[in-house]
């Protein structure tokens, strides 16, 4: 790839979202990056200047829990609707459009929540291709308020039975509000319609790529450290491991890897880190195998906040120790990702203002006086795999299901012992030997075994056990942001179930978890 290729993010090919607190704010940039085109979310009350000096060829309006004709409700910056560039808002962001440019709103006794259709009235050039006149779309609704007259210069497109002003368009203007919420799968043309508003509309050739992202990003790092020293807390998970391999290409011996082992690994994974960053790529690795502090400190620990807090801590003191040892550096890299950078800023109050904290296991201590380097920090996770293939990392690592920094100590609920350790690990291990068999592995975002905190009576052969049963749970998700449950078949489940009992000692049962999670929360625990 040239080192000269323009980073997109530079370029004019970009697009601004503004939040207001939608909680799939996040699926409309997944949606515009699945396009080719680069785009960030910032919160709505954004610096004006800021906005402008972004210089975004397009703005979206997100949604939002708040209602524009009640209290202080948020508001766009007027300069946004003054830029002389297409606008597009969804739900509250269609609100705040008709409200700052004329039209009124109110609320409504006929609320619109999930599967609803729309008829559609009219034509502009949102529509091109996608939607004709005369025809009658599904769409997904949230709302409770809804328009009730247009801003001059609108024209109503499409209309449904609780928000007749369901789509308006301002073909002049190239400005477009709808109420439905496009970036969701369950609108099956949204994406389309999407597309046509960067492409079409705002005219954007969709040319950011993955490639492209690389390059830039190498440049940026280079930029940044010059001849500094880096060094990175290495996990052997997707994000860490991307970072890692990412930064050595563009510095090279200037970046350390200091992987702990903290004993609460999944079987294998210490020997795949070492082989891989150490062999593949030649990176300079330290490997410190703190097992036996890690577990004679969570002895008895059996709230799980304490066990995360206690790895944070524990994880810290090592990893300083190490980077004493090798002279300190100037730099650490960390796999922050877009999601946990959108979250940390969130402004509304609402659910997206907390990242979990079984994501982050503690940041380190200010002594240690490095600058930050954030390599991922504009991509999702399924993005970070993309970059990952591009960078040749192999699959066993880049294809890896995400693991928690605490890993199974938050798949253990209650005390937490070697023996209890290894029982699960095994039990993990044969759980993800047969989905692999079974050509499931890549279709399922994590599947994982929970060793549970009681003890059950079985019959094995002529004599009674008393054992611990585990738990199977497996979810199917785009980008770590929502997940459904797999569907396993039966005989699938039965053969799982009966390898762990037989092969495994310490378990006689096991059960599969169907509970549902809403965003946010994959893990078990």
């Amino acid at each position: 790839m040239p080192k000269s290729l323009p980073d997109p993010a530079d370029t004019a090919e970009r697009v601004l979202i503004l939040d207001f607190g939608s909680q799939v704010t996040q699926l409309i940039a997944r949606r515009l990056r699945e396009s080719g085109v680069y785009c960030e979310i910032w919160p709505f009350n954004a610096d004006p200047a800021r906005i402008a000096a972004f210089n975004a060829k397009a703005i979206i309006l997100s949604g939002g829990p708040a209602s524009v004709h009640e209290g202080e409700s948020p508001r766009a910056p007027q300069m946004v609707f003054e830029q002389g560039v297409p606008v597009l808002g969804i739900c509250y962001g269609q609100m705040v459009m008709c409200a700052q440019l004329g039209g009124e709103t109110q609320g409504s006794d006929h609320r619109e929540f999930g599967r609803a259709f729309v008829d559609v009235t009219g034509e502009c050039d949102l529509l091109d291709g996608v939607w004709h006149k005369g025809a009658r779309e599904q769409v997904w609704m949230s709302h409770g308020d809804r328009v009730t007259r247009l801003p001059p210069g609108f024209k109503v497109v499409a209309s449904s039975e609780g928000a007749p002003f369901a789509l308006f368009a301002d073909d002049s203007r190239k400005f477009y509000g709808a109420m439905f919420h496009p970036e969701v799968v369950h609108t099956p043309h949204g994406a389309q319609l999407l597309r046509n508003f960067t492409h079409k509309v705002a005219g954007l050739s969709g040319n950011w790529t993955m490639a492209g992202f690389r390059a830039a990003e190498i440049a940026k790092i280079r930029a940044q450290v010059g001849q500094g020293r880096v060094i990175c807390g290495l996990s052997g998970g997707v994000d860490s491991s991307v970072a890692a391999v990412l930064i050595h290409e563009a510095i090279g011996d200037q970046l350390t890897c200091i992987f702990v082992d903290h004993g609460l690994l999944r079987h294998g994974e210490a020997d795949d880190v070492v082989a891989t960053f150490r062999g593949r790529f030649n990176i300079k690795l330290v490997h410190r195998d703190a097992s036996d502090l890690f577990l004679g400190a969570l002895e008895g620990v059996t709230d799980p906040e304490i066990k995360r807090k206690t790895i944070g801590r524990l994880f810290i003191e090592v990893f300083e120790e190490e980077a004493t040892k090798i002279g300190g550096a100037d730099y650490l890299a960390q796999g922050t990702l877009y999601p946990d950078v959108i979250e940390s800023v969130s402004f509304t109050g609402g659910p997206s203002v907390t990242i979990k904290s079984h994501h982050n296991v503690g940041g380190l201590p200010e002594r240690m006086r490095m600058q930050l380097v954030e390599p991922l920090r504009e991509l999702f996770k399924d993005e970070v795999r993309v970059l990952g293939r591009e960078l040749g990392i192999p699959e066993i690592i880049v294809g890896r299901h995400p693991f928690p920094g605490p890993g199974l100590a938050i798949r253990i609920p209650g005390a937490i012992t070697r023996e209890r350790a290894e029982i699960l690990r095994k039990a993990d291990a044969i759980y993800l030997e047969e989905i692999r068999a079974a050509g499931l592995y890549d279709a399922i975002w994590q599947a994982f075994a929970v060793l549970l905190p009681v003890r059950t009576v079985g019959v094995m052969g002529d004599g009674r056990t008393y054992d611990y049963a585990c738990a199977l749970r497996a979810v199917t998700s785009t980008d770590g942001m929502t997940a459904d449950v797999y569907p396993f078949d039966m005989a699938f489940l039965t053969r799982v179930a009966g390898r762990i009992v037989n092969e495994v000692r310490g378990i006689n049962r096991v059960t599969y978890d169907i509970t549902s999670k809403p965003p946010g929360t994959i893990e078990w625990e």
